[in-house]
């Protein structure tokens, strides 16, 4: 896995400008950067954002 924030606010804003700036999905984003998806989604779901497909991003 790629060296990525571990403090939920610091990932968030992070992945938020991943999926903005250089990914159209979040598998796109997992598979390319190496990050285990299920890994992502829960972390972020513990400081309380979900994934909006419709949007890419979390919110």
């Amino acid at each position: 896995m790629t060296n990525i924030p571990n403090d939920p606010m610091m990932l968030y804003s992070y992945i938020n400008m991943k999926l903005r700036d250089e990914y159209a999905s979040l598998d796109e984003l997992c598979a390319s950067m190496g990050i285990e998806q299920g890994w992502l989604l829960e972390k972020l779901a513990s400081a309380g954002f979900e994934y909006s497909a419709e949007n890419n991003r979390f919110w």
